[in-house]
């Protein structure tokens, strides 16, 4: 068969800067036209279960993708049950915080609970490798494997804390914090693509500038305050010092939750974690900012906030 000239899909000239970010906006509004109706759905029934259902498809997927960059690295882990585990995990928490077990009014309950859960996965991933036919090989996966698990399931399970926190509309704070790591994420795009000329450690991500930083910075920081100047009535023990605080805060760290996901796409030597999300890439290019800012926003809440 005589070969096409035609030039394929792969060859395709690369999109501008301005058609990845107009791709990105799109999948941007109807991703957060999703989350916001899972929220705020006046059927609480509904609501649980397309938030249940949306949390369990992030982290799958998320775990999913975390664990092919192991394989691409050429080590070894115990892909299944790190799945397995990540899901129960989160449906297991969802369950107990939103009260199927009782009400819980005490945060330090839940991290109780996610507690003991981790305690029995170390202890699984161990009896794992015991009928394992590997032997040199048990070091490496057990860790890979409880890595996958922190870094994806864990780390979003502060979502979920957020959500049901017990002194607080714990939904318009998710949204807050939300909004503020999307915030910084466009900031430091647009910014870093217009005027970025510093670069900020490109052995990681090449195309991340200190410019993108103090994009990221001031995106975040109008967010916050915004957010506030508007709904500032339903975040309890918000004050503009906190909204600038945390404006800073979660804009600095998203930075860094997207630079340590570029050092894991490095090291497998892949560009996008996926290609599920047009303009995006994968379910961790979506969530590497949101992972380790949920923490915080949970922390700061619990501990500053509502002391």
């Amino acid at each position: 068969m005589a070969e096409s000239n035609a030039p394929s899909e792969d060859a395709a000239v690369p999109r501008t800067k301005a058609a990845v970010f107009f791709r990105r906006l799109a999948s941007f509004v109807v991703l957060w036209s999703l989350v916001v109706g899972a929220l705020f759905s006046p059927n609480k029934l509904f609501s649980g279960c397309c938030f249940l259902t949306m949390i369990l498809g992030l982290a799958g997927v998320g775990l999913l993708e975390f664990y092919r960059m192991v394989e691409l690295r050429g080590l070894a882990c115990f892909k299944r049950l790190g799945i397995f585990g990540g899901l129960l995990l989160m449906a297991c928490t969802f369950l107990y915080l939103s009260g199927v077990f009782g009400q819980q009014n005490l945060p330090a309950k839940a991290n109780d609970f996610e507690t003991g859960f981790l305690i029995l996965f170390v202890l699984g991933l161990c009896v794992r490798q015991f009928i394992s036919k590997q032997t040199t090989t048990g070091l490496v996966a057990i860790s890979t494997t409880l890595l996958g698990l922190m870094y994806v399931p864990w780390l979003l399970n502060f979502v979920q804390k957020i959500n049901f926190f017990p002194r607080a509309d714990g939904k318009f704070y998710l949204i807050y914090f939300i909004a503020l790591t999307k915030f910084s994420d466009t900031g430091a795009y647009v910014v870093g693509s217009l005027i970025g000329r510093h670069k900020l450690i490109p052995r990681v991500s090449p195309g991340k500038t200190w410019e993108g930083v103090l994009g990221a910075l001031a995106a975040s920081l109008l967010a916050s305050l915004g957010f506030y100047a508007f709904v500032g009535d339903r975040l309890t023990g918000m004050n503009w010092l906190h909204a600038t605080v945390l404006g800073l805060l979660l804009g600095g760290a998203a930075v860094v939750g997207d630079l340590i996901e570029s050092l894991f796409k490095r090291e497998a030597g892949i560009k996008d974690s996926g290609k599920y999300i047009p303009g995006i890439g994968g379910v961790l290019d979506l969530l590497d900012s949101l992972l380790f800012n949920a923490p915080i926003m949970y922390l700061y809440l619990r501990h500053i906030l509502t002391h």
